[in-house]
C-alpha cells in the first residue's frame, strides 16, 4: 500500500468499504461520505467503483481492511489512478492494455480523472 500515491490509497480503501458493504446489502454512501469528508468525493468513489466493475474482466478482488498488502486488482487499479493524478494516459492505457477492452479505457479514465479532480478540490 505504501507506493501508491494518497489518492490511489484513499480509493483502494474506498473499493474495500464498498465490498464490505456489498457483502451485506448495505448502502456504502453514508460511511464512505464520513471517511472521504464530503457527499461529492463518495459519489465520486462509488461511480469509479461501479465504471471498474463493468469494465473489470472478473470480478474484482480486494484485501481486508487491517491489511497492508494489496491484491493484484488493487494493485492494478491504484496504478490506474497515480497515472491519472500524474495526467499520465500512456501510462493508464499500458497498464489496462489487453485486461480490459479498448473501447472501455476513454470512460475508465474519465470517471477516474473525475475522482481525482474531486479529491483534489477537497483535500
Amino acid at each position: 500500500m505504501g507506493n501508491l500515491g494518497p489518492v490511489a490509497t484513499r480509493f483502494v480503501y474506498s473499493l474495500r468499504l464498498i465490498a464490505l458493504h456489498d457483502r451485506a446489502r448495505r448502502d456504502p454512501l453514508p460511511e464512505l461520505a464520513a471517511k472521504l469528508g464530503s457527499v461529492e468525493t463518495a459519489a465520486k468513489a462509488f461511480a469509479l467503483a461501479q465504471s471498474i466493475s463493468g469494465a473489470w474482466p472478473d470480478n474484482i478482488h480486494v484485501s481486508r481492511f487491517c491489511c497492508d498488502l494489496l491484491t493484484h486488482d488493487e494493485a492494478t487499479i491504484g496504478a490506474l489512478v497515480d497515472a491519472v493524478c500524474e495526467r499520465d494516459r500512456p501510462v493508464f492505457q499500458n497498464t489496462v492494455s489487453g485486461l480490459i477492452r479498448p473501447n472501455r479505457i476513454e470512460r475508465l479514465w474519465d470517471a477516474t480523472f473525475d475522482l481525482v479532480v474531486t479529491e483534489h478540490r477537497f483535500v
